[in-house]
C-alpha cells in the first residue's frame, strides 16, 4: 500500500467552479504549491488539491523533510506508481464530475501534471505548466490526446531552456493542442505574472475554452 500526502482546500460551496490539481518541484513539498494555487486570482472558487512527491528526503541544511517525484532508477515503474498515486487522491477528493480539472506544476511537477492530465483516469480540461518541459514519452506517443496547455518559461531560467521551450511548443502545437506560450519575467519561478496568467487560464477553462 501506498502513503503519500495530499493537501485539499475545499472551494467555496456557492461558488464552485472546479478542481486545480498541483504538483510541487525538486525538493519541494506540498505545502509550498498548496501556497501557489492559493495565490492565483480567482482559485477560492476551486477545490485546491496539492499533491506531494512520494519519494521524500531530508533537506542537508535545515532538517526539513522535502520530496522529489522520481530518480533515473526504475524510471518506467516510478512513473506508472505516479500516476494510480495521483488517481488514487483524486478518487478521495468529492467533486461534480461535470466541474473541470485542471492539473498544475512546477519544474519538476511539470512531468507530473502532464502525466496526470494524460495519463490519469479523469478528463483534464487544462495543464500550466511553469519552468518544466513536457514528458518525452508523452510527446512521442501520437495515442495521447493534450489539452489546452498555458506553458510559461522564465526570461532567465537556466534550468528550462528558451530551445526546450521552443521545442515544447512545436512538438505540442503539431499534436493539435491549444497551447497558451509565455516568456515571463522571471528565472526559475512562480512568481505573480505567473498568478494573473495562471487566473486567466482558470477562467477559460471553466468556461470551457
Amino acid at each position: 500500500m501506498t502513503h503519500g500526502r495530499v493537501l485539499v482546500r475545499p472551494a467555496r460551496a456557492a461558488a464552485a467552479r472546479g478542481v486545480l490539481v498541483g504538483f510541487h518541484g525538486y525538493g519541494e513539498t506540498a505545502s509550498v504549491q498548496m501556497d501557489r494555487l492559493s495565490a492565483i486570482p480567482g482559485s477560492a472558487s476551486w477545490t485546491l488539491v496539492s499533491v506531494q512527491a512520494l519519494h521524500r528526503f531530508y533537506d542537508r541544511r535545515s532538517g526539513r523533510v522535502i520530496a522529489c517525484w522520481m530518480t533515473h532508477e526504475d524510471r518506467e515503474d516510478a512513473i506508472a506508481d505516479n500516476i494510480a498515486y495521483v488517481a488514487a487522491a483524486l478518487e478521495s477528493v468529492p467533486r461534480d464530475d461535470a466541474m473541470p480539472v485542471v492539473f498544475a506544476g512546477f519544474s519538476q511537477g511539470v512531468a507530473m501534471a502532464y502525466r496526470a492530465a494524460c495519463r490519469g483516469p479523469q478528463r483534464a480540461a487544462g495543464i500550466i505548466s511553469v519552468g518544466g518541459d513536457v514528458p518525452p514519452e508523452l510527446a512521442q506517443d501520437p495515442a495521447v490526446v493534450f489539452p489546452a496547455v498555458l506553458l510559461v518559461r522564465g526570461v532567465s531560467d537556466e534550468w528550462y531552456s528558451a530551445a526546450k521551450f521552443d521545442e515544447d511548443i512545436a512538438a505540442l502545437t503539431a499534436r493539435g493542442a491549444d497551447v497558451t506560450s509565455v516568456t515571463a519575467a522571471c528565472g526559475h519561478e512562480w512568481n505573480a505574472e505567473v498568478n494573473d496568467l495562471a487566473g486567466r487560464f482558470l477562467t477559460r477553462a471553466q468556461r470551457g475554452g
